[in-house]
């Protein structure tokens, strides 16, 4: 399984993450991914899964002035969005715990 199979289910849980409790928009996100070291995340994937974030409710946008240049549309977390990210975060930690077990048997055997 290639990284960029692994990485479709756990982006949209990682940007709830970033946009929990701080407006942001894409190219933030983007840097944010990376910073972390997610590597290169383009827009071009990220604006898609935003997309379809909003049609589903969990975030909402809103157009802001930018200092550097055309407006910004900045994201947000509705209350399902805080809900679905807790959901992910749970599932995550269950995951994680079942891997690392798998890889810690497998290591000593």
């Amino acid at each position: 399984m290639s990284q960029t199979q692994m990485m479709k289910g756990i982006l949209d849980g990682c940007l709830l993450a970033i946009i929990e409790g701080k407006e942001c928009y894409g190219y933030e996100m983007a840097e944010r991914l990376s910073e972390y070291g997610f590597g290169t995340i383009s827009e071009g994937t990220i604006y898609p899964l935003l997309m379809r974030m909003q049609r589903e409710g969990l975030v909402t946008s809103v157009r802001k002035d930018s200092i550097a240049g055309p407006k910004r549309k900045y994201y947000s977390l509705t209350n399902e969005g805080y809900q679905v990210l807790d959901e992910f975060l749970i599932r995550w930690k269950q995951l994680e715990k079942s891997v690392n077990a798998v890889i810690k048997k497998e290591i000593k055997e």
